[in-house]
């Protein structure tokens, strides 16, 4: 079922992800974290499906481990002490604490962006800052458009290659040198190669010309303003908490005790948006589904 929350308007969709994607790097409460993580994952996986599974083994989960293990190793913080290193330095339970938490917070920082990724189209870039910054927003457009352009024509050539017998992962280390030579450059001359043709491209459309105008599919609807006005309340308390110490939590010397308030309800609410439109749109379709 195509997701509800990429239908709204772009500005929404910006407001939401710039809000939510500031709250989590910069709140390191425990119960926020979880709440971000779990959301992002659960928002990741209704976008991308079990694409995301494959994401999550080979990437997420190495991280948080990574994260995990080296964080102790140079911080070494904290009064319960569980052992001591090699090198005589303590191995505190707060200081483990505190790289999880770390870890997880990029994880879920990661998943946003993910999500925003494929909710903010190139075309809702150029909408929101094509008149403000142009060029910026053209270079930034262009960016992203530009990084899966590039693994796709990269598993292409990977795979032609292969055919021909010049994969990176079989002959010695020098011919795998050679074949990863090849390959690079082969999509350094690809890359280079269509930098020109959407150069000639834009000029031969007039890129650049006086008098240059912007046309834009998006009309601001009614919804969208419901929906904007509900972020702009949440958005708004939520930073009361964030500023007033509503999430207030530290790890040092000792991991202070956890406790939940309102502002977290509202955290979750802003954090949970999408997931609750994309409900509402599945208990919309059953329901007229059962009146067939």
């Amino acid at each position: 079922m195509p997701d509800a929350f990429t239908a709204y308007h772009p500005i929404v969709n910006f407001v939401y992800f710039a809000a939510v994607l500031v709250f989590t790097m910069f709140c390191m409460n425990p119960i926020c974290i979880t709440i971000s993580v779990g959301c992002a994952l659960l928002y990741a996986f209704c976008l991308q499906g079990f694409k995301l599974v494959k994401f999550v083994v080979r990437f997420a989960f190495p991280t948080v481990v990574f994260v995990c293990i080296i964080n102790p190793l140079f911080n070494h913080r904290g009064q319960t002490v569980l052992a001591y290193l090699p090198w005589g330095n303590p191995l505190t339970m707060e200081s483990l604490l505190f790289g999880f938490a770390a870890a997880i917070l990029l994880l879920s920082v990661i998943f946003w962006f993910s999500c925003c990724n494929r909710v903010m189209t190139t075309d809702k870039f150029l909408y929101l800052f094509g008149r403000i910054v142009p060029s910026l927003s053209l270079i930034l457009s262009m960016a992203l458009r530009f990084i899966p352009q590039f693994k796709e024509q990269f598993k292409q050539v990977r795979s032609a290659q292969k055919s021909l017998g010049c994969d990176l992962t079989e002959g010695s280390l020098r011919q795998r040198f050679l074949n990863a030579a090849n390959i690079f450059s082969i999509m350094i001359t690809w890359s280079l190669e269509n930098a020109v043709q959407t150069a000639d491209s834009m000029k031969n459309r007039g890129y650049g010309l006086p008098g240059r105008t912007a046309y834009s599919v998006y009309q601001f609807e009614r919804r969208d303003g419901l929906l904007l006005c509900v972020l702009a309340c949440l958005i708004v308390y939520v930073s009361v908490g964030l500023f007033g110490n509503g999430f207030d939590f530290y790890y040092f010397p000792v991991v202070k005790d956890i406790y939940f308030n309102s502002f977290m309800i509202a955290y979750f609410m802003l954090c949970a948006t999408p997931l609750i439109l994309n409900g509402r749109e599945v208990i919309r379709w059953k329901y007229l589904q059962s009146k067939i």
